[in-house]
């Protein structure tokens, strides 16, 4: 079938028509593409050859040089005027007449069919040429999932047909498109020659997905880069290079395996082209300027890439082998395969000082992801590397964990948003073309485990591990990409995995026919070394030697490990801050500072935050109101929950404390409360953030909007924060239940971190929380979580001491509070950066309570000598005669509220006290104790407004009873167990609170009851 018979068919008027002149200002050349034929018998205008015809035209415009003859007559025809009919009659006789062929008019117009036919074989092979590339080791299966192979590629002879070229074609000689490299200073190339140089450049060992891509110059480049002849060539001393990384990274897998053949080690036999291929990166990256690299990877190669890329001493990597090694730190630690590092060190290639940081990470596939990012971000951020060219990330991932995990697809979606972008990551696709035992076919719809990157166009080069000099060059022109536009692009090593899952699996069960080829498949270092012998670059003599020099590095760090009697975690962190802790990696000082300010501060902070400091700048009426709010509280010196908030962000950006606020909808604040950054009313995308106006050499303020992700973010801003302990980087939830699609980053990072990898963290995690008849998904940041992971002791009573509080604070995994007053909330902020150590702090936040009347706090509990009180106890009328209190109510947050306006409508403030606990965990014993001996006599009741399996009751009941030795109970008053954490009804929700507290202030109620 001749698809290319009838042009002037296939190029109507009405196809035709965006090209006249009235269309080119704007490039809106092609309005609605849908008036393009999709029929069979019309394939020009079929799949790409519209964009193919829009890029003639693009090309034409610039320079009508730049297309060929036929393609100028045409589009100077149709620029005049002419019909699409009568412009192709005068192309075709223009063009001829010059070449002698007008009166042949068949013979004529075939040159025309069979230059189209060509342009777009071309472009076939530039789309689609990946599908048939030569890319598994194995020789089993398809790199993709697709088995079909595309018609328009020329696979066989017959194939021509489909352009309707012959046989008799191949040696005509052809003109070759701006869109193309192949003919190199070449303009014009016989068929057989173009085809021929279409497979080597696409359908080879390397399959290149790029098209897609919007952006012309982008495609160019990439064109230029993988079409270009003779381009992929290699001196003989990167070979030499090449070939002793390879011998490095296989021979250390192979002395693994020789010593301990029993443990799981997660190696890397099968692609141990991965440590050559991520030295080339980072040896490319430091010639373009980067001097620090951040990386994140699973555990498959781990201790490779520790090795012999991070270069970590070897035999502190062998002693981690050792069953009898006692941990000489604090904490649980890791295995091996989980642990991370930082080094620095001088490119032997380069000859510059980098530094390189693999994060330790959990066995959680891709969590780490948006975690390295959030690291690199912050990097970039302290050092004013705005283009990303000092600081970079490589990430490194499964095959089957790549398509699987969402967070994938969150990570990406940060890249190129304003407060998230990193300027480009490297990522580099371990693809064993298997899971754990899961093939491909039951593990992605999509036909790469990589298109998920599509969605950010970035390019995809794929590439047969099993050809080492192929990855080397793929990796060198992802780090040139990376450098040149500041973008991600992917890098799919397709591989295999020699052993299972671990070394201890056996794969025969589930891939019988995948390990037969395995075991009979030639290990690539025979392979490469084998071709470098063949052609003189090495001598076997010098690969031998190069591998008994390599062996006898690993025997001698292996009997130096055997000395070793203590595992030292901390010699394994990926994040050190030596400025912060001392040499040994101790707090510089054990104090609990003060944290109030001075008044003329607190008056400098609120004036500003009720002002606009730009000039002509006009902002919502509504928010004048707002402002006007704000000056008068600050007149009154009171402040609500905002302005509280202003003044701890504003009093630390005046000592140089970096204050970043990400999360979904901060920058106003889900509940219109905050109002960092005002918006012109007049002008588009004007705004005005006045934090950043406070002080003269302040430090900056970042308030961002984040996507609307929470396991991604979450993980980015965990990151950022592990980068510098002089910033306070907070994480507010839109809703607190919210959290839960970030628990991974939760339970495996900032509850556990320090445990397993000694990693200090102070991020700060707002949690808007309260049961408010808002229904079951906007109630409950789910408290008992947190509290359930809290590593306090509930059954014993820790030795008080005068630095006792500070000393609690440093033992505990993380800080959990509720604050009832803008007071505290200033000072739990504040504190967070004050203290000589960093731990993660959990906030429940209010919604009420921002604009609640009694919600209020004074200056006077701001001021210079004031600080955080972890329990605030009753301070009425109830306090001055305490022998006469029946009950004493503990609570937390804003049930205060109700229970003091209930309590003063029934006349019960001399008979009942309520005590706020403001910290949760750690557990303030101490405070605790002091209030229940005060009131001896009394009946102690906890009352949460949380229902009884859910929020505090389930953590504070132990310990209330440790600290009474058991001789008192703590009655629970609040909400029945269920299964959801509110109701959606609004009547059964005010029926709740009505007979909680109806049983709170019913001083009988516990009469006769047993604890």
């Amino acid at each position: 079938m001749s698809h290319f018979r009838s042009l002037a068919g296939v190029l109507k008027l009405q196809n035709l028509q965006c090209f006249r002149k009235p269309a080119v200002a704007g490039r809106s050349f092609f309005p609605n593409r849908r008036c393009c034929s999709s029929g069979a018998t019309q394939p020009l205008v079929n799949g790409c050859s519209s964009n193919y015809v829009e890029e003639m035209y693009y090309a034409w415009l610039e320079n009508n040089k730049n297309v060929h003859e036929s393609w100028d007559v045409f589009f100077r025809n149709v620029s005049a005027g002419a019909s699409s009919g009568d412009a192709l009659q005068k192309t075709a006789s223009s063009l001829f007449h010059s070449q002698g062929l007008a009166q042949a008019p068949a013979q004529a117009e075939k040159v025309v069919e069979d230059h189209l036919a060509v342009h777009s074989l071309i472009r076939a092979y530039q789309i689609r040429g990946h599908h048939v590339a030569q890319l598994d080791p194995l020789g089993i299966l398809n790199a993709d999932l697709d088995s079909f192979v595309p018609a328009d590629l020329i696979t066989t002879i017959d194939k021509l047909g489909f352009y309707g070229l012959l046989e008799s074609d191949l040696d005509k000689m052809f003109q070759l498109p701006s869109t193309t490299f192949i003919g190199g200073l070449d303009t014009a190339l016989p068929l057989r020659e173009i085809i021929r140089r279409l497979e080597t450049s696409y359908c080879g060992h390397i399959g290149v997905e790029f098209m897609f891509i919007n952006n012309m110059e982008q495609c160019q480049w990439i064109r230029q880069k993988f079409e270009t002849p003779d381009i992929m060539k290699f001196t003989s001393e990167e070979k030499r290079t090449l070939l002793a990384r390879l011998i490095r990274s296989t021979r250390f897998e192979d002395f693994l395996a020789r010593k301990w053949s029993s443990e799981k080690r997660f190696g890397l036999e099968g692609c141990e082209v991965l440590i050559p291929a991520l030295k080339t990166i980072i040896d490319k990256s430091s010639e373009a300027g980067i001097d620090s690299v951040i990386m994140g990877m699973p555990h498959r190669g781990r201790l490779n890439v520790l090795a012999n890329v991070v270069r970590k001493d070897l035999n502190q990597i062998f002693c981690q082998f050792d069953p009898k090694l006692e941990a000489a730190d604090e904490g649980s630690g890791d295995v091996k395969y989980h642990l991370g590092l930082y080094h620095e060190r001088v490119n032997r290639v380069t000859d510059k000082n980098i530094t390189l940081s693999l994060m330790a990470n959990p066995s959680h596939l891709e969590a780490v992801d948006p975690v390295v990012q959030g690291k690199a971000k912050a990097e970039q951020f302290y050092r004013g590397d705005i283009d990303g060219k000092k600081v970079m990330s490589i990430l490194m991932h499964g095959d089957a964990a790549f398509a699987g995990q969402g967070v994938v697809y969150e990570t990406f979606h940060l890249s190129e948003l304003p407060s998230y972008t990193t300027n480009g990551t490297i990522h580099v696709v371990v693809n064993n073309q298997i899971g754990f035992t899961t093939d491909p076919r039951m593990a992605r719809s999509s036909p790469y485990p990589t298109d998920v990157a599509r969605v950010v166009n970035a390019p995809i080069f794929h590439v047969n591990a099993d050809d080492p000099e192929a990855v080397m060059y793929v990796c060198k022109v992802a780090a040139e990409w990376r450098s040149t536009f500041n973008k991600d692009v992917v890098i799919d090593l397709v591989s295999y995995r020699r052993f299972g899952h671990n070394e201890m699996d056996e794969p025969m069960f589930t891939q019988p026919l995948m390990y037969k080829q395995i075991r009979r498949q030639v290990h690539v270092l025979k392979k490469y070394s084998d071709k470098l012998i063949a052609e003189d670059t090495v001598t076997l003599q010098e690969f031998e030697e190069e591998i008994s020099k390599y062996d006898r590095i690993c025997e001698e760090a292996y009997t130096s490990s055997k000395d070793a009697k203590i595992l030292h975690i901390s010699h394994w962190l990926d994040s050190p801050w030596p400025d912060f802790f001392t040499a040994d990696g101790e707090p510089k000082s054990m104090s609990c500072p003060l944290t109030g300010l001075e008044e003329d501060v607190l008056q400098h902070i609120g004036n500003i935050a009720s002002s606009v400091p730009m000039q002509d700048f006009t902002i919502h009426a509504g928010l004048s109101r707002i402002l006007r709010g704000r000056s008068e509280m600050t007149r009154k010196r009171r402040v609500d929950w905002a302005l509280a908030e202003y003044m701890a962000f504003g009093s630390l950006l005046k000592d140089g404390i970096h204050v970043r606020l990400s999360g979904q909808d901060v920058e106003r604040g889900t509940f219109s409360h905050r109002h960092h950054v005002l918006h012109d009313q007049e002008v588009d995308k004007r705004t005005c953030v006045p934090m950043n106006h406070l002080w003269q050499n302040q430090a900056p303020y970042t308030v961002c909007n984040s996507s609307l992700s929470e396991y991604g973010v979450l993980g980015f801003e965990l990151g950022f924060a592990m980068a510098s302990p002089n910033a306070l980087v907070c994480w507010e939830a839109q809703f607190g239940d919210f959290h839960n699609t970030a628990q991974c980053i939760i339970d495996q990072f900032i509850s556990s971190g320090q445990a397993k990898w000694m990693r200090h963290n102070g991020i700060v995690l707002m949690l808007p929380h309260g049961m408010e008849g808002m229904g079951p998904e906007h109630s409950s940041a789910r408290p008992e979580r947190f509290l359930q992971m809290s590593n306090d002791d509930s059954d014993a009573y820790p030795e008080i001491t005068e630095d006792f509080e500070v000393h609690q604070l440093y033992d505990c995994n993380w800080i959990v509070v509720n604050c009832s007053t803008p007071a505290n909330y200033f000072h739990v902020l504040r504190r967070q950066i004050l203290l000589p150590f960093r731990k993660p702090l959990i906030i429940f936040t209010p919604k009420s309570l921002l604009r609640h009347p009694e919600a209020r706090s004074s200056f006077d509990d701001m001021i210079t000598g004031t600080r955080f009180r972890r329990m605030i106890p009753e301070e009425g009328i109830a306090a001055q005669s305490p022998d006469n209190v029946k009950r004493v109510i503990f609570c937390t947050g804003k049930v205060y509220y109700e229970l003091a306006k209930e309590r003063k409508q029934q006349d019960l403030e001399s008979e009942v006290a309520i005590v706020r606990l403001e910290q949760i965990s750690p557990f303030p014993f101490d405070l605790v104790k002091a209030e229940v001996e005060k009131y001896a006599k009394a009946e102690l009741v906890w009352c949460q407004e949380e229902h009884k399996n859910m929020g505090y009751y389930e953590y504070i009941k132990p310990r209330f009873l440790t600290v009474l030795s058991q001789d008192r109970p703590i009655w629970y008053v609040g909400r029945d167990p269920a299964a959801a954490p509110a109701t959606g009804n609004k009547n059964t929700h005010l029926t709740e609170l009505k007979r909680y507290l109806d049983t709170v202030f019913n001083l009988q109620a516990f009469e006769g009851k047993k604890f």
